[in-house]
């Protein structure tokens, strides 16, 4: 995002032929630089997830740069938060408390998202969250700098309690990490399940990092739940998994957006990954207003890694902010206000609408099962015609 405007070539061009004369001639053309920052976790057993969602970020910034109506040439800073959170509140201080970054696109991981939200506030920094779905980062205070363009946990699990329901499935096991994030999953996977009258037979939770499940999934084994829920993100799913296969518990997967991305099913494999459940708050790529711009553009731009899930909604979060700079200037106050007053606005996974907390309200919840390899949609699966059937359906 760093290169410069075709304008401010051709000024650099002629200014370089005629320094004498018009030395200051490329300045009159060059655009304004105004620097925006990306956060995510770019190393780590998270990194798939934050590296497509910089791609996705920076895509939007190469996007904006080369349009000549532009006022400002954009420039992304990225920082690496590792799905930490000590490690985002640190690189967080550190972008909001420099004046030169107007504002920024942070976090994947809920945790850390939760533990930053306060530094955005005290710093006056505007921000719009790109991926990290847990309620309270926008609805525990209402920051007027807090927005986020993804939906929220909530509306997963309310869509996958009804959909197990009409499955027919009434026995089910929790099993969440320990984060923040972990606990919201279970708390609003045990509300809607038993809301729909089924039985959760236990709760199991683990730190994230934890490699060994045998203890748990001896225990699971013992109550021989129908379904075992995860509420967590990819590793610790995949580990899960794959655990399940080697003590033979053969219960069914239901997932949420933490595994939503290709880096589950190539962590886990395509034949343990098939059949996996999950309910993520947005349609297929290809069925997004701008899907086919964006996939185009991303392959264009020659990126290896895939943009996973999040990574529309990252480029969404860049381009808004952005087109917010473009309209008010590089300032953070007028940008907090203006991104407050955002309805409907068009973007290419659908129109972008902040509530008074500043969280979009319009993601739709998709429900997706894994099918040679590839998240489907389920109603376009050969699992609703029976061609293929779940585990261990009643």
């Amino acid at each position: 995002m760093g290169t410069i405007s075709k304008r401010g070539l051709a000024a650099l061009a002629v200014a370089s032929v005629l320094p004498l004369a018009f030395g200051s001639f490329s300045a009159a053309f060059a655009k304004d630089k105004v620097k925006i920052a990306f956060v995510g976790p770019l190393t780590g057993a998270i990194s798939p997830h934050g590296i497509g969602g910089r791609n996705s970020a920076e895509l939007a910034g190469k996007l904006m740069n080369a349009e000549p109506n532009t006022k400002y040439e954009y420039e992304l800073v990225v920082l690496d938060d590792e799905c930490k959170p000590n490690v985002g509140v640190q690189v967080v201080t550190k972008i909001a408390s420099d004046r030169s970054i107007i504002a920024a696109i942070p976090h994947y991981c809920s945790a850390t998202a939760i533990a930053t939200v306060d530094i955005f506030n005290r710093f006056k920094m505007p921000m719009v969250v790109w991926a990290a779905v847990l309620p309270e980062i926008t609805y525990a205070k209402k920051y007027p700098e807090v927005h986020r363009v993804s939906g929220i946990l909530i509306g997963q699990n309310r869509i996958g309690a009804q959909f197990m329901k009409a499955r027919g499935y009434k026995k089910f096991v929790s099993f969440a990490d320990s984060t923040d994030y972990g606990k919201s999953m279970n708390k609003y996977f045990t509300q809607f399940t038993l809301e729909n009258g089924n039985e959760i037979l236990g709760s199991f939770s683990v730190p994230p990092d934890q490699q060994d499940l045998s203890a748990e999934l001896t225990k699971i084994k013992e109550l021989n739940p129908e379904v075992i829920y995860f509420g967590g993100l990819t590793p610790l799913g995949a580990r899960l998994r794959t655990q399940m296969a080697k003590f033979g518990i053969n219960a069914q997967l239901e997932g949420n957006s933490g595994i939503m991305g290709d880096a589950f099913v190539n962590a886990a494999g395509p034949e343990l990954a098939e059949g996996t459940l999950t309910f993520f708050d947005s349609p297929p790529l290809s069925k997004m207003p701008g899907g086919k711009m964006f996939s185009d553009a991303y392959k264009a731009a020659g990126y290896s890694e895939p943009p996973e899930a999040y990574g529309p909604f990252a480029y969404v979060a860049t381009r808004l902010v952005m087109e917010t700079i473009e309209k008010v200037g590089p300032d953070r106050a007028k940008v907090t206000a203006d991104l407050g007053d955002v309805k409907d606005r068009p973007s290419i996974v659908g129109p972008v609408t902040f509530d008074d907390h500043g969280q979009n309200i319009t993601p739709l919840t998709t429900s997706y099962v894994v099918q040679d390899g590839k998240w489907v949609v389920w109603e376009e699966s050969e699992y609703v015609s029976g061609k293929r059937k779940l585990k261990n359906l009643p």
